[in-house]
Order: structure tokens, then C-alpha cells, then sequence
């Protein structure tokens, strides 16, 4: 390594402490909304409205540089821009929408990996693994929107709501405190040099 690498990777490795912390408060996060009371409706919408205006204005972005399918990117970005809106206006009365666009979502998606699995197919060895996330997308989807008789009818889609954004930010935390770890490592390690 040279010197200027080796800087550079110090640099880099400073911030441990950040994702340490992020980490945490990531499964904190995850604790209010697995809880399922009324912190859980403000905690997911609050997620889902900030998650998806940044989602929508990250799409829009890879709209201005995608190949193709640019019209698919930018009715993705506007949509989600949308719901996050919506959701941070009317937290409490959108959790119900929020659980049908996330089904609904899920089944665009999978439709979407479904479709790129089989084009990818000459490309990419492990084009199956997008295949089956596809179909796991539609069929999760299908589950969240279906009529449930014993509630109302989106209620399929708010327990998914809740459970995946509580499982997503425990991910999300145990992934961060690793990389906080695996950071703080390679620093004690680059100040042996």
C-alpha cells in the first residue's frame, strides 16, 4: 500500500464510532416498532414517509442516467415521493395505505426482478436468486393486499409494514455495528504502520 492509501484508509476508518452508533440506534428503532402500539403508527410512517421521498428522489435520479426503462424509474420516483408526503401529513390515518402500497409495490417489484432475472439470464450466473426474489415479492405482495375476514381489509399489509421495517432496521443495525467493528479493527491495525 502506499502512503496515500494508507491515509486514506485511516481517514475512512475514523468514522467507526458513527455506524457503532447508528447500529444502535437502529435497534432501538426496531424495538418501538415491533412494540405494536401507538408509537409503532408514528415510528413506520415517520420511516416510510422520509424512506420513501428519499427512495423517489434517488429513482428520478437513476432515471437520469438509466439506458432504459426511464419511464418506469420516474413513475416509481414520483409515486413514492408521493406516499412519503402522505405519509408524513396523515401519519395515523395512512398506515393503512401505507400496508397497500407496500403490497403493491412488492408485486411491481418482483413483476420487475422477475423480468430482469430472465433477461440477465446470459450474463449473470445467480440470475435464479433474482428469480426467486421476484416470486417471493409477488407472493408476500399478494398476501398484503388480500382481504382478511377477520379485520379490515388491509390489515395483511400494516403487520407487514410493521414487521418489515422492524426486521429491515434490525438488519440494518446489526449490519452497521459490524462494519463499525470490522472499521475500528482495521484502524488499530493501520496504526501498527
Amino acid at each position: 500500500m502506499t502512503d496515500a492509501m494508507i491515509e486514506d484508509a485511516r481517514t475512512l476508518t475514523r468514522g467507526w464510532g458513527w455506524f457503532l452508533a447508528a447500529g444502535i440506534a437502529w435497534l432501538v428503532f426496531a424495538f418501538f416498532v415491533l412494540s405494536f402500539n401507538y408509537r409503532t403508527v408514528w415510528a413506520v410512517a415517520l420511516f416510510f414517509g422520509i424512506g420513501f421521498i428519499i427512495g423517489g428522489i434517488m429513482e428520478l435520479g437513476i432515471a437520469m442516467v438509466a439506458p432504459g426503462w426511464k419511464w418506469l424509474h420516474i413513475l416509481f420516483g414520483v409515486v413514492a415521493i408521493l406516499a412519503g408526503f402522505m405519509a408524513l401529513i396523515w401519519p395515523g390515518q395512512t398506515l393503512l395505505v401505507l400496508g397497500a402500497i407496500v403490497g403493491w409495490l412488492l408485486l411491481a417489484y418482483g413483476i420487475i426482478d422477475i423480468v430482469f432475472a430472465f433477461m440477465s439470464r446470459g450474463i449473470d450466473d445467480m440470475w435464479w436468486l433474482t428469480l426467486i426474489t421476484g416470486l417471493l415479492a409477488i407472493i408476500i405482495g399478494f398476501w398484503a393486499i388480500s382481504p382478511d375476514n377477520a379485520t379490515v381489509a388491509n390489515y395483511r399489509g400494516v403487520v407487514l409494514v410493521v414487521v418489515w421495517v422492524g426486521a429491515a432496521a434490525i438488519l440494518r443495525g446489526i449490519s452497521d455495528i459490524i462494519v463499525g467493528f470490522r472499521l475500528h479493527s482495521a484502524r488499530k491495525d493501520l496504526s501498527s504502520r
